[in-house]
């Protein structure tokens, strides 16, 4: 259960954490790539089983 709502967090994160404004363009891939990194592991944890 607490694995789903985690997977569901980041991966809403995810989805926020794009350059969608003009701000934010200049940011590179440091947001969406860290969270995207976050979102694997879990993936990878979910499927082992260990979250």
């Amino acid at each position: 259960m607490i694995g789903t709502v985690l997977l569901i967090v980041l991966v809403l994160l995810l989805i926020g954490a794009a350059p969608a404004w003009p701000y934010s363009r200049n940011w590179g891939y440091g947001p969406s790539g860290l969270l995207g990194t976050l979102l694997v592991i879990v993936l990878i944890l979910a499927v082992l089983g260990r979250v």
